[in-house]
Parts: C-alpha cells; structure tokens; sequence
C-alpha cells in the first residue's frame, strides 16, 4: 500500500547546446532561410511595395496640391494688398485734397473777415479824425474867442478903456 516514494530526477540530454549552432541542422536551416526570405522577398515586392509607393504617391500629390492651394491663396492675398493699398492711397489723396479745399475755404473767410476788420477800422479812423477835425476846429473857435475876452479884460484892467469884440478880435488875429 505503501508505494515507494520515486525520486524525481532530471535527466540532462547527453548532446547538449543550442540547437541553431548546432552544425548537423545547418543545412535545413538554410533551406528555411531561403524559403522564408524569398516569400518575404515576394510578399515585400508585390504587396507591400505598391501600398508603400502609393502611399508616397498619394502623400506627395497631397503636398503639390497645397503647395499649390497656398501659391493661389498667396497671389490672392497679394492681390488683396494691392487693392488695399491701391484704396489706401486714393483715400490718403482725397483726405489731402478735401483738407486742402478746407484750407482754402478757411483762408478765403480769414482773407474776407480780414478785409471786413480793415474796412471797418479804416471808416472808424475817417469818423476818429473827422471828429478830432471837429474838435480841433472848436477848440480853436474857443481859444479864439478865450483869446478875444481876456484881451478885451486886460485892456480894460490896464486901461480902464472898453474895447469892442471886434477890435478885440482883430487884435488877437483872427
């Protein structure tokens, strides 16, 4: 019933070492190497080859067509600018001819409120002298007839004598 107790042992192969150096299967291992490589070599060339080529085909027929897309947009812009700039500089001259014709009006309002100013003054100079020839003609009117009785006082002071206006006037030289 009791069974004797086996001892497990293990048993190392007696031609040991890593079975792809091992030289008796080289010749069967070349013979894999070939079938494998040129089933590759097939697989890569038929397969694999045109995907791969298509793929560059279609990546670089992408890349013209937007570099292509972007000459176009580039032109555009280009075109945009010009336009712009074209606008730009027709605004830029009406601004300076509108400013221009404002400044000529302007010029044109200061030259005839200049104009007025001086008319005026000029007629306010005529009326100045006409009022100090006025004036001037009074005073002497005055002073003449001042002259005329401070000569007829004196007279009489001095002499006692009454002397005329006209004598008086006479006298005094006028």
């Amino acid at each position: 019933m009791a069974e004797p107790a086996h001892t497990a042992t293990t048993e190392v192969p007696k031609e040991g070492g890593f079975p792809p150096f091992d030289t008796t299967t080289f010749p069967s291992q070349l013979f894999w190497l070939g079938i494998t490589f040129a089933f590759l070599f097939t697989v890569v060339w038929r397969v694999a080859g045109p995907r791969i080529n298509g793929a560059i085909t279609s990546r670089r027929g992408a890349i013209n067509s937007a570099i292509a897309e972007a000459a176009k947009a580039r032109a555009e812009a280009q075109s945009a600018q010009a336009g712009y700039e074209t606008a730009l500089a027709t605004a830029r001259s009406r601004a300076n001819a509108l400013a221009e014709e404002t400044r000529q009006s302007l010029n044109g309002e200061i030259a005839k409120a200049k104009a007025e100013a001086d008319a005026e003054a000029a007629k306010a100079m005529h009326d100045a002298d006409t009022r100090i020839t006025a004036t001037r003609e009074t005073a002497k009117a005055n002073v003449a007839v001042a002259a005329r009785d401070a000569a007829i006082a004196i007279v009489e002071r001095l002499t006692g004598d009454k002397v005329s206006s006209q004598d008086a006037a006479k006298a005094v030289g006028n």
